[in-house]
């Protein structure tokens, strides 16, 4: 993202939140953007700005949001395919999707595609709903949640370069009222509640504090508005929970692994209401697994290699829970 196209959305932004409860965040947020994407803090950021400007001018014939490969189609040459080729591997790794590119597959990490289709039945309809993804990497369920019908989709991550892989893509998508936003969710201002449909997927057991995480996810909820939570959670009643001792599945920031139970009872305590339970599924290294465009250590190295139902530290093996509940 160069400052010119910070800047561009911070317009669109001022423009579609005025008169809106969102609007005195726009107070805080290009200085969050600033730090956020700060050369000084982040010495990549150079090179991943250098990739984004090397990517192809090609013309797009159409896009696709609604199947598992998130699409931008059009017919180019060979030499094109394999220039677009190497300058989206220079923002290697690519953790959610997948995405296919004028023929270019993007074979990411998880496929976030399964996720999406665990959740996609049993939530309220997007169309027409603001919503917000925390934690929400390169923004794949961003794109999903606008081909769903949303009417616009709040991405919000910490980590720089999944926020240049957004840009990357919507270089080619050229999608209107998506965003994705260099920072956590604890920077948002307190009692937003602005949001129709808020998700968090994969960062609850990131969290020091869980309990906190929820609130403020209540927080960004309009009253009746949607949570769709996502986390990893153990087998046990409403009374269980697991404390890593030190690491989890090669993680050292993973800190409470509650029941599906517990987990509810969370919600509950905080003031959630409708809490419904709607997927638990074990993480299989087909979902999650190293491939050409993430070729770093995945979920087949995280297990034990003689018990796949334990990870390397003898721990249960990650098993995911979707939870919805209104605020």
């Amino acid at each position: 993202m160069t400052p010119q196209e910070l800047q561009d959305d911070l317009v669109a932004l001022k423009a579609s939140w005025s008169g809106t409860e969102l609007a005195r965040w726009l107070e805080q947020l290009p200085k969050q953007c600033a730090q956020g994407l700060s050369e000084t803090r982040y010495g990549d950021l150079p090179r991943w700005r250098t990739a984004l400007n090397a990517l192809p001018e090609l013309n797009v014939s159409g896009i696709d949001l609604k199947r598992a490969q998130v699409s931008a189609l059009g017919e180019i040459s060979d030499a094109e395919r394999a220039q677009l080729g190497e300058t989206l591997m220079l923002l290697h790794p690519w953790r959610k999707g997948p995405y296919h590119l004028f023929g270019v597959d993007i074979d990411t990490e998880w496929r976030s595609d399964w996720k999406w289709d665990r959740l996609v039945s049993a939530i309220e309809p997007l169309s027409g709903r603001r919503v917000l993804d925390v934690g929400c990497g390169n923004g794949y369920h961003c794109w999903r949640m606008l081909g769903a019908g949303a009417a616009e989709v709040i991405g919000i991550d910490p980590t720089p370069l999944f926020v240049m892989q957004f840009k990357a893509i919507q270089h080619y998508l050229q999608q209107s009222n998506i965003y994705a936003l260099p920072l956590a969710l604890e920077q948002l201002p307190e009692a937003l509640r602005a949001f129709d449909t808020v998700f968090s997927m994969g960062v609850l057991y990131h969290r020091r504090s869980p309990m906190d995480h929820l609130r403020d996810l209540h927080a960004t909820l309009r009253e009746g508005g949607q949570l769709v939570l996502e986390t990893l959670v153990i087998e046990g009643d409403d009374q269980q929970v697991l404390v890593p001792p030190k690491r989890y599945a090669r993680m050292g920031n993973v800190w409470f692994l509650p029941s599906p139970g517990l987990l509810c009872r969370w919600l509950e305590k905080l003031g959630f209401r409708d809490i419904s339970l709607i997927d638990v599924s074990i993480t299989s290294t087909e979902e999650q697994r190293q491939t050409p465009w993430m070729t770093f250590h995945s979920l087949a190295d995280f297990l034990d290699p003689n018990d796949a139902s334990r990870t390397i530290e003898g721990l249960p093996a990650p098993r995911r829970a979707i939870v919805t509940a209104t605020a």
